[in-house]
């Protein structure tokens, strides 16, 4: 009913499960990175829990997504079952056909026998077997109990099946009990998600406004944005029920923005909030900023995920998307006008809106952030031979580069050459110099060496020109064709996948093995799906693609966690 008024092409905040929405914040991707790494755990019991409406379903499918192609999976997303339902429900999701006994009449045997041979046969192929339990928290102890006796399957060597306990906050509690010991013993990760912070909360209104065709700024002012982040108490589905009221009321008033006043009629449509206020709603959260582009630190996993608490990755803010598809994509709509209602008064992204609009010089855009005045010297002050900037960004990888191909010489030297289309998130993540391509008014190329980038301004220096630019005013001249140098490891030559062997294939799963604490591969050591499935951990804690595919990005990474000596960008706010 609303959307063309706002400029949307659908509803942004239906609660019906589209993919394209997919928003995955710092604690959805840690909740996905524990459990992809339970799937190493050798059997047992892997929990996720979080409040109705949190996100677990999102990061099941995720998980879901991500798991090795060696891994049988089994999904029971109703677990009101009787014990044999229950075993009948597991056979039937791993297609295992059960022999009717001769009496007519099912018993456990009749269940568990084929189950365990065919978990036997599983192991000896070289798969896995993956048990997921969907609303966990409505088992019986019962059940509880037969699924602890199915961890009971094994090997001399490993348990055949992994089981994976999804539900609310319910769930801890009935494992906290003391008959429940012997499986909170065998608990090997756990994780509860908790709701979004204001700033999460902001970002994925943002998120699922631009999916859903939003050109400009979200209609959401910044009292109007605390407001549901605090009658939501940061839960997306909250969010998405209080948000969608809030356009309405906004349309029906004829109004181009949503204030917080809008917010409060919605909530007490949708919450029922006098109600909820009796019995005690919660105060509100503080109030924070809400940078353009943020780099925050992430929240450290547990040791043994060191690797995060190592890497300190930055947080992927205004993105969302596990794929990294919008990524910083946010950014730039964020610093375009519209015409359909006002920016959110007082936010960084209102200034940059007005700042870069086609009737204003890239100095307006400084003064409008509150910054002196600066512009792109239209290539004048930069130089126009992209090997003169290499051989600049070479200095301070201690290269030696004569006239001839930059990329070759640095191969000679163990460096390879990185170059692609990018935004300055995923190059705030990476975390080193780089050559940018910048183009004047007449379509003509200059290079600078990009040398500093906070959440406002960006440093570029060429022959000696040195030149601080507002980010709106940097992305007038520059197109996301970004160019560095990275340390490769030994043999290596293009990505590492399923079924690869040689050097870069044992380096890689050593230095992993090293961050995890685990005992190091053998010399023969390939390319095989737990690997992957490490590699997509690995990806996944660091804002990464997750595809399991080691590429120049993820060694990026891998080289910062494990202290390789590489240039940075320069500190700075």
């Amino acid at each position: 009913m609303y959307t063309q008024f706002f400029g949307l092409k659908e509803s942004p905040f239906s609660i019906a499960p589209d993919p394209r929405y997919l928003f995955m914040s710092e604690r959805h991707r840690d909740a996905l990175a524990h459990l992809l790494y339970g799937l190493n755990g050798g059997g047992g019991f892997v929990l996720l829990t979080g409040e109705i409406g949190a996100g677990k379903t999102t990061v099941c499918r995720c998980f879901l997504e991500q798991i090795p192609d060696n891994c049988n999976v089994a999904y029971i997303f109703n677990p009101k079952l009787t014990v044999l339902e229950l075993l009948q429900s597991v056979c039937e999701e791993f297609r295992i056909e059960c022999t009717p006994p001769h009496s007519g009449v099912r018993t456990v045997k009749d269940y568990l026998d084929p189950l365990n041979d065919f978990l036997l046969a599983q192991h000896a192929a070289g798969q896995n077997n993956v048990l997921i339990v969907d609303e966990a928290q409505n088992l019986s102890a019962e059940l509880i109990e037969q699924l602890r006796l199915l961890t009971n399957l094994e090997t001399n060597e490993r348990k055949l099946l992994q089981i994976v306990l999804i539900g609310q906050p319910e769930l801890r509690t009935l494992l906290a009990r003391p008959e429940m010991e012997q499986v909170a013993q065998r608990v090997v990760a756990r994780f509860h998600l908790p709701a979004l912070s204001e700033a999460e909360t902001a970002h994925y209104i943002a998120h699922r406004m631009a999916v859903a065709g939003r050109a400009g700024e979200v209609p959401f002012d910044r009292k109007a944005i605390r407001q549901i982040h605090r009658r939501s108490r940061g839960v997306p589905r909250r969010i998405n029920l209080l948000c969608d009221r809030a356009l309405l009321g906004a349309y029906a008033n004829g109004q181009g923005s949503v204030h917080s006043a809008v917010v409060d009629k919605a909530a007490l449509e949708v919450f029922d909030e006098p109600r909820a206020a009796k019995a005690g709603m919660p105060k509100p959260a503080e109030a924070v900023e809400l940078p353009v582009l943020a780099a925050a630190a992430a929240t450290p996993l547990p040791r043994w995920l060191a690797w995060t608490s190592a890497l300190k990755p930055v947080a992927l803010l205004g993105s969302g998307l596990l794929v990294g598809a919008v990524l910083v994509g946010s950014l730039a709509w964020l610093l375009r006008p519209s015409s359909k209602a006002p920016a959110m008064a007082g936010t960084p992204a209102a200034s940059s809106a007005a700042a870069t609009s086609g009737a204003q010089p890239a100095a307006s855009s400084a003064q409008a952030m509150g910054q002196p005045a600066a512009k792109v010297d239209e290539g004048r002050g930069f130089t126009r031979n992209e090997a003169e900037a290499w051989r600049e960004l070479a200095v301070r990888w201690k290269l030696q580069l004569g006239a001839g191909n930059p990329c070759v010489q640095a191969q000679q030297q163990q460096v390879e050459c990185f170059e692609q289309k990018t935004t300055l998130t995923v190059i705030q993540l990476l975390d080193r110099p780089g050559v940018l391509t910048l183009y004047d008014r007449n379509n003509q190329r200059s290079f600078a060496l990009l040398t500093r980038l906070t959440d406002k301004e960006a440093t570029l220096t060429s022959a000696g020109l040195t030149q601080t630019l507002p980010l709106p005013a940097l992305l007038q001249t520059w197109r996301g064709d970004f160019a560095t140098f990275w340390r490769a490891p030994p043999e290596y030559s293009g990505k590492l996948r399923v079924g690869a062997s040689g050097a870069a294939v044992v380096w890689l799963a050593s230095r992993l093995a090293l961050i995890q604490g685990s005992p190091q591969p053998g010399e023969q050591k390939r390319y095989d799906a737990l690997l992957k499935s490490q590699v997509s951990a690995f990806q996944l804690a660091n804002g990464l693609k997750a595809d399991g595919v080691a590429g120049a990005e993820t060694f990026m990474q891998l080289n910062r966690a494990i202290g390789i000596d590489e240039p940075r960008l320069s500190a700075g706010q």
